[in-house]
């Protein structure tokens, strides 16, 4: 205060107020009575002199960024940084000190910190985690204030409970989240060495023999290559044998300890027993030794000079020369290639195919590409296939089919994958409506309306018929939804049936319902989108297919092509009705094209009329969203425009006034704060900023709520035709494509 308080310096502070209450502080935990009401405020509900409240959220305030919490909008995304701190060793001769490195993650979601430092192999050290997770308290005096993502930066100390952390570097992701929230980042730095670690790897170093030994290390070898097995498919030819044949088998090169395994393959109904290995695991020599040696007597090493007695105390010393040891030399995976021939054990092994891993390991290891697989045996006779029995009329033919593929029988599985894909997803509805008459000569039935409903999850059709009043005929469902067969097929057949499919309706196709023949006159909106959008699937609405079959006739008679455009179009405007539009192709074609190519060729070269913003509506939209994200600082942003127009005028530039709308951090979409400034331009490129700013008031001068919603998806549809029929189209353009730049 500037006035000492007091008496007579000092005003009254309960002149306006209407809340004299106290809050509570105190109450009872446990039957304990304790200070429950820390946080809470003094007398009516205002803060005491000198309280300060600690703060509920995080150092983003209420109002900036996602209207999503914290938990949701930050949830799994944690910063690490990469940090050290120094450890003062006290009456130890190797070290002083001890450099600790660590990690310390920082969980966006609730601003709690987490500290870990990585476990070192014989360290003496408890290690792992050293600060448990939770919010960390700034050290004193603001000890009752929290760390935030704003005290993190590399290069930089943070101090956990008088512990002094030295931030080195950090992660792609936590600099990308810091740049984005405009924090200078500081170059990495590095760790300290430690001393003992120093000296320990000096010492291992020269613990090292110096003189020369021999190591089997196949720790390495194991590790590296453990459960990775080369697979060959092999072929022995026993056929010079009285009663033999030619044996299919499969090797295994184990590449842990270069071991290898042979496996027979023996076929359905061959007569032999189904013996479970052909070849044990096990080195497999290249050259059938002579003799088959006694244990013992091949070893790896031999012991020379034995010394003392055997055990503790006693002294050996190896044969690094390997006088009088036996040498053998064993198949490697060099050795395995497709179309090698193997010995094993006295029978002669072919390779002619390996699987694909194989194929990859000898394409990096060795660079071999080539891994044709050598023709083993003769052409097979042709495979007789199995025979399915005729629908016999039971159930659907699904489940007939299953009922005939095993013992036990399973109902037909559902194309799960389609369903999931094409199931109805919020405004997408994933169903194709057609509108559609009979085809009959009965007068009465021809200007009966249908609704036909394709749905693509199920390829399911559904036909509706709605009601007319004083019709004589009673509306509602024409057809169940099902599946509907093509016409023409045979019933008891082996063969699946043809249903009709979604490439199959479009407008203009004359299709067959048990017995009901329908022409498909128009579509709704939703169709066209569909179809355009998915060209490759439906042809009928793939321009550029559309536009080729156009050049091939307008190869012969561009002349007259032209002619008829220009002959139904006297006043020269280069646009035309639809319905005219439509006539002028019919003939032009003559027949060539179906009626929904002559609807996609009127939709793509539609006359797109120019819609006006309506500035209401935008800044209705706009006072919604200052209003949503808690923005009144209107009069300050006003402020800030009077003192940048230094004439008075009232008047400012467009980009110096979209420059101080940015500073003030409005919660508005560029998009939309582009159009709503185009909107207030003046002469010169100049925005009324006083106008501008009583507009987005929404304090003083409140607009009324517009409806702003997307179209939603019309389930009683009943063949109108819809607002965005094309009602023009722009032939020029069509003939620019087809026959070039036109005079």
């Amino acid at each position: 205060m500037a006035l000492p308080l007091l008496p007579g310096n000092s005003f009254n502070r309960s002149l306006g107020k209407e809340k004299f209450h106290k809050s509570q502080h105190f109450g009872y935990s446990n039957d304990v009575s304790m200070l429950l009401g820390e946080d809470k405020p003094g007398i009516g509900g205002e803060l005491l002199p000198g309280q300060r409240l600690k703060p509920k959220f995080s150092v983003l305030p209420r109002g900036v960024g996602s209207e999503a919490p914290s938990w949701v909008a930050f949830d799994k995304q944690v910063l690490s940084f990469e940090a050290y701190f120094e450890e003062e060793v006290h009456q130890r001769r190797e070290e002083v000190y001890r450099i600790r490195q660590c990690k310390i993650y920082f969980y966006l979601e609730d601003d709690t910190i987490q500290v870990v430092e990585p476990e070192l192999k014989n360290s003496g050290i408890p290690q792992g985690t050293i600060i448990r997770r939770h919010r960390i308290p700034l050290p004193p005096p603001n000890d009752d204030q929290f760390y935030t993502v704003d005290h993190f930066n590399i290069n930089k100390d943070i101090v956990f409970y008088s512990r002094i952390f030295k931030i080195v570097n950090c992660d792609e992701f936590t600099r990308n989240f810091l740049r984005k929230l405009g924090v200078r980042i500081n170059p990495p730095g590095s760790i300290p060495s430690d001393p003992y670690s120093t000296i320990r790897k000096q010492m291992e170093d020269n613990m090292k023999p110096l003189r020369p030994y021999e190591r089997m290390d196949t720790l390495k070898q194991f590790l590296d290559h453990d459960r990775h097995v080369l697979r060959f498919y092999c072929l022995w030819d026993d056929t010079i044998s009285p009663f033999g044949d030619a044996r299919e088998l499969i090797l295994h090169y184990f590449l842990a300890n270069d071991t290898i395994e042979i496996i027979e393959v023996i076929p359905p109904n061959s007569g032999r027993d189904s013996v479970p290995v052909f070849l044990h695991r096990g080195k497999l020599p290249k050259q059938v030794p002579r003799r088959m040696y006694n244990p013992g007597e091949i070893t790896s090493r031999t012991v020379l000079n034995v010394f003392g007695p055997m055990g503790h105390g006693g002294r050996y010393i190896l044969d690094n020369l390997k006088t009088g040891s036996v040498h053998q030399e064993f198949y490697k995976d060099s050795d395995l290639t497709i179309g090698a021939a193997i010995n094993a054990w006295g029978r002669k092994i072919i390779l002619f195919d390996c699987d694909e891993f194989t194929k990859n390991y000898y394409r990096t290891k060795y660079g071999i590409e080539d891994f044709t697989p050598v023709q083993h045996k003769a052409s097979q006779s042709l495979k007789i296939e199995r025979q399915i029995p005729p629908y016999n009329g039971f159930g659907s033919e699904e489940d007939s089919l299953c009922s005939c593929l095993g013992l036990l029988p399973k109902p037909p599985q559902r194309d799960f994958k389609k369903f999931m894909e094409k199931d109805r997803n919020g405004l997408d509805s994933n169903v194709l409506r057609f509108v559609a008459k009979l085809i009959t000569d009965n007068p009465i039935d021809k200007e009966r309306p249908f609704i036909i409903s394709y749905f693509l999850s199920d390829d399911t059709i559904a036909v509706f018929e709605p009601p007319q009043r004083n019709s004589g005929i009673l509306g509602g469902k024409f057809l169940e939804r099902s599946r509907v067969k093509k016409p023409g097929q045979e019933l008891f057949k082996t063969e699946m049936s043809e249903y009709f499919k979604a490439e199959d309706l479009f407008v203009g196709a004359r299709v067959n319902f048990n017995g009901h023949k329908f022409i498909l006159v128009d579509a709704d909106e939703y169709v066209f989108s569909y179809m355009e959008k998915n060209a490759h699937e439906f042809p009928m609405a793939d321009i550029a297919s559309i536009l080729s079959k156009l050049r091939s006739i307008g190869e012969l008679n561009s002349r007259e092509i032209k002619q008829h455009f220009v002959a139904k179009d006297p006043r020269n405007r280069n646009e035309m009705t639809y319905e005219t539009f439509r006539n002028v192709m019919v003939e032009i074609c003559d027949g060539n094209l179906t009626e929904h190519e002559i609807m996609t060729v009127g939709r793509h070269y539609s006359a797109q009329e120019k819609l006006e913003v309506d500035l209401g509506l935008l800044m209705a939209v706009a006072q919604e969203n200052l209003k949503k994200k808690s923005f009144e600082n209107f009069s300050k942003l006003y402020d800030a425009f009077i003192y940048n127009d230094r004439e008075r005028k009232g008047l400012l530039p467009l980009q110096e006034t979209r420059i101080i709308c940015k500073a003030f951090k409005m919660p508005l979409a560029d998009d939309l704060l582009r159009i709503i400034l185009e909107k207030h331009k003046e002469n010169d490129e100049q925005i009324n900023y006083e106008k501008l700013v009583s507009g987005l008031n929404w304090r003083e001068n409140p607009n009324p709520a517009r409806q702003t919603t997307p179209i939603k998806f019309d389930a009683e549809w009943s063949g109108q035709t819809t607002s965005d029929a094309v009602k023009t189209v722009n032939y020029m353009f069509l003939l620019e494509d087809l026959l070039g730049v036109q005079e």
